[in-house]
């Protein structure tokens, strides 16, 4: 009974999102759930400002350019399930702006998914509990975490 619930629950979070929305068309028709079906890989991890956490000199805000530790993917099926892989990860300061990465495992979570065209949202897991956007062939998670924290994760279609 507890199974049916929750993707009960999900899906009528979703109508009232939707309904509730602004009306009015910015030009733009949203997403179909065929198109998030298929799996996602992490290609982007954008920090709030650059770092140099391999000391080659260069800086970025691209953790995944600076620490070869960090990946994810993020697996969509058409039952409206999915599976969800990341690296667990914190960015920790020295001093003078200088900053190393802890990977301490992986992040993994299952549950159901819905959308409403122009956001996913996830039920079963505490990790995914904020909606991802699809822009073009990029799926983005926003973060907006504390300097120098995780702005956004960003996926792309495999």
């Amino acid at each position: 009974m507890k199974k049916i619930k929750l993707p009960i629950l999900l899906m009528l979070t979703l109508v009232l999102m939707v309904s509730c929305s602004e009306d009015g068309d910015d030009g733009q028709s949203g997403f179909s759930n065929a198109e998030l079906v298929g799996t996602w890989v992490l290609v982007e991890v954008n920090l709030s400002s650059e770092v140099d956490v391999d000391g080659d000199g260069q800086s970025s805000t691209n953790l995944m350019e600076e620490e070869d530790c960090v990946s994810g993917s993020l697996v969509f099926n058409a039952d409206t399930t999915y599976q969800f892989e990341q690296s667990s990860f914190t960015i920790n300061s020295i001093t003078n702006n200088r900053y190393y990465v802890d990977c301490t495992g992986t992040n993994l979570a299952t549950g159901a998914w819905a959308s409403d065209g122009s956001n996913v949202a996830f039920q079963g897991s505490s990790i995914l509990n904020s909606n991802f956007e699809l822009m073009g062939d990029q799926l983005i998670w926003n973060k907006d975490e504390e300097l120098p924290g995780v702005s956004s994760y960003i996926y792309e279609k495999q």
